[in-house]
Formats: C-alpha cells, structure tokens, sequence
C-alpha cells in the first residue's frame, strides 16, 4: 500500500494543484450571454472575461427587472448597467441569449377555461 498525502490537494512536490473549470466560457467571449444570480436578478450582456471560479465581466450589460408584488416574476422593464463584474458564488446559470426562448412550465396544470 502507498502512502497517502495529508493533503489531497497537493501533487507530489507539495505545489497546489490549479483548479480547472468545468465549464468553458472562452466560445462565449465577446458574445451576448443571459446570467441568472441567486436571489432571482437577471441580467445580459457581452462576456468580456472569466476565472475559474465563474467570476464574469459583462459589457453593455442590461438588468431585467422584477415585479414588485411577485419577486420570482420579472417584467419588461430593464436598466442599464453598463460594465460589470458579476461574483462567481451568486451565479446560478449561464447561458447564450440568442437561442434562448421562454416555454411554458410543463409541470403546471392547465386551467380549462
């Protein structure tokens, strides 16, 4: 039997192992991208750069805004943000804003009118 490392997270010379991503946002450079945050904001805007931890820097970046009375509903109204930098920890989901289009949700029951 081998000898185990007290710190998994090490190679053999004791140098820390980089992290890698799984994702791989460098297709999406300086394309229009929608991200979702936790607590339900919504904003697009151009990717400009990355990290390994999903740390985001947007341009011409546009928030969605949401209805007062219902947080989880967002309505037409937007905001200009300009250029931002968008904290890996609060993003939820990512994606290409051409090719995204809003479908009903399958697992609501329809209402016979």
């Amino acid at each position: 039997m081998g000898a185990r490392s007290a710190f998994p997270d090490r190679n053999k010379e004791g140098e820390k192992k980089k992290k890698e991503s799984i994702f791989d946002l460098s297709k999406y450079i300086d394309k229009q991208i929608r991200v979702k945050f936790q607590g339900g904001r919504e904003a697009s805007g151009v990717l400009k750069g990355f990290d390994p931890l999903l740390n985001l820097v947007l341009d011409s970046t546009i928030e969605y805004l949401r209805d007062p009375d219902d947080q989880f509903k967002l309505t037409e109204d937007t905001r200009q943000l300009g250029l931002v930098v968008c904290r890996g920890t609060s993003v939820v989901l990512i994606c290409p804003q051409d090719g995204m289009e809003a479908i009903p949700n399958p697992f609501i029951q329809q209402q016979d009118g």
